[in-house]
């Protein structure tokens, strides 16, 4: 199932604007009065050179310490390299500043995976004459080094390890390290689950990976901080089985089992889809138990 990069983005910086301020952008942090935040209806930009239309996703209205009346402040998630990138970052200034009246403080996050540096200015002008200097913040994910955001509390920095600049080799480790951070945060359960979504959205272990975390986690973690994590993830693993329409509950079920066990049967898929509610919820109680098909086998009670 593709990613939906903008829904993850938009959920994670607008429920945790004020961390990523602070954490990114200091300074702008510090002048932000956040009282009365206020994120605005999705805005439609057209670009008529380009021939398309923009859904900007994530528009703060804020107060600025000490002044009167409010600043906007975009943040513009992009998933993808694009050559005339802060030329439409301009376009979107420009548009929201038409229509609102207001100043726009511009925040591009590049979220791809290209380490190939991005620009954060645009400009125009003549051999004679400078007529505009347009540069906006930037953050570029793939060019931050993930150990240097291990000693953070923030939960932006938690969640956007998985797109940080890792090896290969790192991920288990990132992966580890991730839930070290989860278990020193003290967050409601919903705003836990958040950042957890997003993180494994983008840094999915494979099987062997997997058995590897299961193996260094005892080894690298506090006894108990072990404890918090596996109280965290079986509390995640009910949740979400007393949510969501049938067949969903079902699919999220058949993921995590091949999470676990790398792959699933025919004949384990066929006969989760038969189960009921209260047979998924049972099964779902087991899961962390679980460590082979032959066990899932017996629970299920298939026979060969």
């Amino acid at each position: 199932m593709p990613v939906d990069h903008d829904r993850l983005f938009k959920e994670l910086l607008t429920t945790f604007f004020r961390e990523f301020m602070e954490l990114f952008f200091p300074a702008a942090h510090t002048l932000i009065d956040y009282t009365d935040t206020k994120f605005l209806t999705q805005e439609v930009i057209t670009d008529i050179t380009a021939g398309d239309k923009h859904y900007v996703d994530i528009l703060a209205e804020v107060k600025i310490k000490g002044e009167d009346g409010c600043v906007l402040v975009h943040i513009e998630p992009q998933a993808y390299r694009q050559a005339d990138f802060a030329r439409r970052m301009f376009i979107y200034f420009s548009r929201l500043y038409e229509k609102h009246q207001k100043r726009v403080l511009p925040i591009a996050v590049f979220a791809h995976d290209s380490k190939v540096e991005e620009t954060n200015r645009h400009e125009v002008e003549f051999p004679f004459l400078k007529v505009l200097q347009f540069e906006f913040y930037k953050i570029q994910l793939k060019r931050l080094p993930w150990r240097q955001y291990l000693n953070s509390n923030n939960p932006v920095a938690a969640a956007l390890l998985s797109k940080m600049d890792y090896s290969p080799r790192e991920r288990v480790q990132v992966k580890i390290e991730f839930l070290r951070l989860l278990t020193r945060m003290q967050l409601d359960p919903a705003r836990m689950e958040l950042i957890t979504a997003f993180f494994d959205s983008y840094l999915v272990l494979n099987a062997e990976e997997e058995k590897s975390l299961q193996e260094k986690l005892s080894e690298e973690l506090q006894p108990e901080e072990v404890q918090r994590v596996m109280e965290l993830t079986t509390s995640w693993h009910l949740k979400g089985w007393q949510q969501g329409r049938q067949e969903g509950r079902q699919e999220i079920l058949l993921r995590q089992l091949r999470k676990r066990l790398g792959t699933t049967s025919p004949e384990v898929e066929a006969k989760i889809k038969t189960l009921s509610a209260e047979q998924l919820d049972d099964l779902a109680e087991k899961i962390l138990d679980i460590t082979s098909e032959a066990e899932l086998h017996r629970i299920l009670a298939i026979k060969h």
